[in-house]
């Protein structure tokens, strides 16, 4: 994998393009059996940063060959598009390097990740406007079966009720005011006045951060995909808070 470079990310300027063309680089079969496709380019959002991968298809107009795209990871900046030949389109083709391909990404899938991605990120700032700012977000869980962001610090067990009814009303609040969302690949400064002032320490002042900014809050770092505006997030539920070891895990779902 050392020779081949790394995946050029359509989908971290443009989020919005469910169809486009690439070119196949290569494709093999891992250990596990799975066939993986290597594209010059993709608009597919590998899984990540708590949110599931896209999932699709890729065909070529001339060989009419189908690849169903099930699964779609990322390592060392190479992104490898698992799943399988449509044997009902002849089967595993003939592919050369550089020959053009066609990507499509699922819509309902791409959508429902999106929201459920944003909706974590909303979360982050409903927790500093209902007095909960002494919280450090952790990591989040943005799959749809349990969502839940997690946060450093605990919220005291005789406020949990009433945090949890404000959180929920803080939340629509600002999903029926709604807001664009702001997303673009930054020089390091840029990105960090965006983000308040400052930016995690692993990100290296050197590098060009992609910040997602949700209305007039401020932006944070994030490699995932999101709505264009906070309002397509619709209602939203806070469904459980739970406080353990440390930690506080705010549970959510989303309208479908």
């Amino acid at each position: 994998m050392d020779s081949i470079s790394k995946t050029k990310l359509i989908y971290f300027q443009d989020m919005s393009t469910l169809q486009s063309k690439s070119s196949f680089i290569s494709h093999f079969q891992g250990e596990d059996n799975r066939c993986a496709l290597i594209l010059e380019s993709t608009i597919f959002h590998p899984q990540g940063g708590g949110q599931p991968s896209d999932i699709g298809f890729i065909s070529n107009e001339e060989s009419d060959f189908k690849f169903i795209v099930d699964d779609v990871r990322s390592k060392d900046g190479v992104v490898f598009h698992y799943g399988y030949f449509d044997s009902s389109s002849g089967g595993e083709p003939e592919l050369e390097k550089g020959e053009e391909v066609c990507l499509f990404v699922d819509e309902k899938r791409r959508i429902l990740n999106s929201r459920l991605h944003s909706a974590g990120h909303l979360l982050d700032t409903c927790m500093q406007n209902v007095g909960l700012e002494n919280l450090e977000p952790t990591k989040g869980y943005h799959f749809s079966d349990g969502p839940f962001v997690e946060y450093k610090g605990i919220i005291p067990q005789n406020e949990l009720q009433s945090k949890q009814k404000e959180l929920e009303l803080e939340a629509n609040a600002l999903i029926s005011k709604g807001g664009k969302v702001f997303v673009a690949v930054l020089p390091y400064d840029e990105a960090s006045e965006l983000c308040g002032g400052s930016l995690p320490d692993y990100i290296s002042k050197s590098s060009t951060p992609r910040v997602v900014k949700m209305g007039s809050s401020p932006g944070c770092p994030c490699g995932g995909t999101h709505v264009s505006d906070i309002s397509e997030i619709k209602n939203l539920k806070v469904a459980q808070i739970r406080v353990k070891k440390g930690c506080t895990k705010v549970f959510y779902t989303i309208e479908t």
